[in-house]
């Protein structure tokens, strides 16, 4: 491990310590709360559009985990700011783990993801493409 992995573990104890855009927003256009099961990472988000619906205004979080899926929530909530919702849908696992920085063991990527899954699924609710009283569309993240 080098010294530019240092960094990015700083940047992850950072955003963990001192999450950026955390709480809730008082309108948004969507909230949507997802878990990990296998940890117990509860993580809501609340996306404010704009008047079109198609870019990403705000964007504040809420919830309960470990270093990595607080940092992680935190960090996309930054990067999510001012992205098209095409582009929010696009976001993948590789994506995540690039913004973090550093190697994810596989026991760890669901934490990783999961804010990111969070925001996905909601913007589907938005949109009428997930029932959120649907068990089958619960957010759980994937590997």
């Amino acid at each position: 491990m080098g010294l530019g992995s240092d960094m990015y573990r700083q940047q992850i104890l950072d955003h963990y310590k001192n999450p950026r855009n955390y709480g809730e927003l008082e309108d948004p256009d969507f909230t949507h709360v997802g878990e990990n099961p296998s940890c117990g990472d509860t993580i809501r988000m609340d996306v404010q559009l704009d008047d079109a619906g198609e870019t990403v205004e705000a964007v504040r979080f809420t919830g309960d985990g470990c270093a990595i899926s607080m940092a992680s929530a935190s960090m996309l909530s930054e990067r999510l700011h001012g992205m098209a919702v095409d582009e929010l849908d696009a976001l993948d696992t590789d994506d995540v783990t690039e913004m973090l920085g550093v190697d994810i063991s596989p026991m760890r990527v669901k934490c990783a993801v999961l804010g990111r899954q969070v925001a996905q699924d909601g913007a589907k609710i938005h949109r009428g493409e997930l029932d959120p009283d649907d068990p089958d569309d619960r957010t759980v993240p994937e590997e």
